[in-house]
């Protein structure tokens, strides 16, 4: 079973039924045992950086998600749950995020020309192979809504980018912690594959 943080973020009801599309067992739960007698967890969500750790922080999610990661269970954030598995963000100064991994997220400069928040498709480059790309292409486009990204402390997480006038980090693995800055559930056929991989990561590790 596949735990989805249900923490009152954008984004989750798509999340759970693209992962009962692909046949996987999914909860939408905040609840602290569930979650860590579960095979893999899942922080999605849409929002402001500042909102988000706040609402975790009070239905007492922080120390559970770091359990989640210290227990080796399977683990993905995306679109906004990216943002807080890291240190702080230029949304909401002042607010510390989970602080699981090592970065900053930083607005998108919107002097180039470019439209922020980036709403639209854009390919990902791969520094190197994720566990979540096996077959998936170099220059996927998949889906993005954000108006801010992240800067990892180091680039040896980063397993996949694109360009949105910087280069942004797109995607990271570290362990058993996997995240990503666009939406794999809207992201057609790449994103569902995306996420059929960390579906049966769950499935061997169970």
């Amino acid at each position: 079973m596949i735990s989805i943080i249900d923490y009152d973020a954008g984004n989750i009801k798509s999340v759970e039924k693209a992962l009962q599309f692909l046949g996987a067992e999914a909860v939408v739960t905040r609840n602290p045992e569930t979650i860590l007698s579960s095979d893999g967890v899942i922080l999605p969500g849409v929002g402001a950086f500042g909102d988000a750790m706040g609402r975790l922080r009070s239905y007492g999610l922080e120390e559970v998600l770091q359990d989640v990661t210290k227990r080796g269970i399977p683990f993905l954030g995306i679109c906004l749950g990216l943002q807080l598995l890291f240190e702080d963000s230029e949304e909401s100064p002042g607010v510390k995020g989970l602080g699981i991994l090592k970065g900053h997220i930083r607005r998108i400069p919107s002097d180039g020309g470019l439209k922020v928040p980036q709403i639209g498709w854009n390919s990902l480059s791969f520094p190197k192979k994720g566990t979540l790309f096996e077959g998936i292409p170099e220059g996927s486009f998949v889906y993005f809504v954000h108006s801010y990204y992240l800067q990892a402390e180091d680039p040896g997480i980063v397993v996949a980018t694109t360009e949105y006038g910087v280069t942004i980090h797109a995607a990271v693995e570290q362990g058993n912690v996997f995240a990503m800055q666009y939406q794999p559930e809207k992201s057609s056929d790449n994103g569902l594959a995306m996420l059929r991989n960390f579906v049966n990561l769950t499935r061997k590790d169970a």
